[in-house]
């Protein structure tokens, strides 16, 4: 399976897009936009921003593999 690691980041409070190389070896848990300056977070149920905001999910995800921050992520 390929992982893709681009994902295009819609901030919520703008709607600005930004593409983004997400991490390999942990979840993102804050992004800050660029545009407004909103510091994004995930939503509840949510391990990090791109699987919230973003085009693709983070990579743990895509590979069914969520790591511990991803499984922490979404309990919280």
């Amino acid at each position: 399976m390929n992982v893709i690691l681009r994902s295009m980041l819609t901030c919520p409070s703008c709607g600005a897009m930004t593409t983004e190389t997400m991490p390999t070896d942990a979840c993102q848990y804050f992004y800050e936009c660029l545009a407004c300056k909103t510091l994004l977070k995930p939503r509840a149920g949510d391990c990090c921003v791109f699987c919230s905001y973003g085009s693709v999910a983070c990579p743990p995800i895509q590979q069914g593999q969520a790591d511990d921050c991803c499984r922490q992520g979404n309990t919280a």
